[in-house]
């Protein structure tokens, strides 16, 4: 497996003597990170610490993440089985930040130090939006600050999909709008080492009725999500645009794109159909599950409109273990193949980060038990060997 990765990078660094740019592809309106980042922002001295927005591997390439359980894993032993140290790792925290959450990240600070990896820090205002006040959003982004200067640049996802109905901070447009802006102003003044992820969930489903924090009909949340002003919230409003925060509040866009099964109620093995996770990405999916082709092309509207990086926050295939169907292997197979995709820069040159989700946890949705992992036995081996040269990790 290291030798698949390793070879084109060692080609690149000899090549680099003689001028070789080894992000160059041609045709690619891929932006810079100059162009990424865009005009007038706040950045401290390259000598003091690199800007987290500015932070865009070459083009062709995508940086491989992991989001692991930090309380049974660590990173020194995900690399170790992978073979290869994540570019990036995954935690989540609340916020405000209790006083274990801030030990818990610092303790990812100082693993991702030493292992020359970079932080995805995702913050879940469970007490309510309310509660992210500009004392709070202050003292973050000195607390970021201060990880950033110490060599750990970070991805800040703020209150992800917030447009489900499931979280505290979901199907709230004006209060979320309002907070992550407020989150980015403290971000981008004083932790420009640090980038904003804007982060949905997939809209497939949208508005997700049924759920605990679902929007109240006749409220003022679900009159600004009647997007095409029929009097109510169905799959035809928009599931993306209400949440959308404003170019200059976002460095990054992201969503997580998990393969769940064929068809609700999730819970049993089954094997992705070909072309589902692009088809999720882009808004193009008609299959077992339904018809999802108006939800809006996520990877189009975001990405490649607004010139920013996509990142797939999180993904992984559902394998519940005792419930037979199909092998487990072959569905998580299945699915990192099209995740991972030999023709990625030709078809998705924006999706520049991709984080596999390592867990293996009790899911809500299927009253059970799901092995998302990739890098345990037989499993492990294959998904080793099938990681592409196009994704670039810590040591490479």
């Amino acid at each position: 497996m290291a030798s698949r990765v390793l070879v084109p990078w060692l080609v690149c660094a000899l090549l680099a003597l003689v001028g070789c740019d080894a992000g160059s592809s041609s045709g690619s309106d891929v932006p810079t990170a100059r162009e990424a980042r865009g005009a007038g922002s706040s950045i401290a001295p390259a000598s003091v610490l690199r800007p987290a927005a500015e932070l865009v591997p070459p083009r062709g390439e995508a940086w491989f993440g992991a989001s692991i359980d930090w309380s049974r894993d660590s990173l020194a032993a995900y690399a170790d089985r992978l073979g290869r140290t994540p570019a990036v790792a995954v935690g989540f925290y609340q916020l405000p930040m209790r006083k274990r959450d801030r030990t818990w990240l610092d303790q990812a600070v100082t693993q991702a130090r030493a292992a020359g990896t970079m932080l995805l820090v995702t913050l879940e205002p469970r007490a309510g939006l309310g509660k992210v006040t500009q004392p709070v959003v202050e003292d973050l982004a000195r607390l970021l600050d201060g990880y950033n200067r110490q060599g750990t640049p970070v991805f800040l996802r703020f209150a992800h999909e917030m447009n489900g109905s499931w979280y505290p901070w979901g199907q709230q447009p004006q209060a979320y709008v309002s907070a992550f802006r407020r989150v980015a102003d403290a971000v981008h003044r004083w932790a420009p080492g640090t980038a904003m992820v804007w982060a949905p969930n997939y809209g497939g489903g949208y508005p997700f009725a049924g759920g605990r924090y679902a929007a109240t009909p006749g409220s003022a949340a679900a009159r600004a999500l009647d997007t095409d002003g029929d009097g109510r919230v169905t799959q035809s409003d928009d599931p993306y645009a209400p949440y959308w925060p404003g170019r200059r509040y976002v460095d990054w866009v992201g969503m997580s794109i998990y393969h769940w099964g064929a068809a609700y109620p999730w819970g049993e093995n089954e094997i992705p159909e070909p072309g589902k996770f692009t088809d999720l990405l882009r808004g193009t999916y008609d299959g077992a599950a339904g018809d999802e082709r108006a939800v809006p092309d996520f990877y189009a509207v975001y990405g490649e409109r607004q010139r920013l990086p996509v990142a797939v926050t999180e993904t992984g295939a559902l394998y519940a273990p005792g419930r037979g169907g199909a092998d487990e292997l072959a569905i998580k197979q299945a699915w990192w193949r099209q995740v991972f995709a030999a023709d990625h820069a030709q078809r998705l040159p924006w999706v520049k980060m991709v984080n596999w989700f390592e867990w293996r946890k009790q899911e809500p949705e299927i009253g059970g038990i799901v092995d998302w992992t990739s890098t345990h036995g037989i499993v492990g081996r294959a998904f080793c060997a099938d990681l592409p040269t196009w994704l670039r990790f810590a040591d490479s």
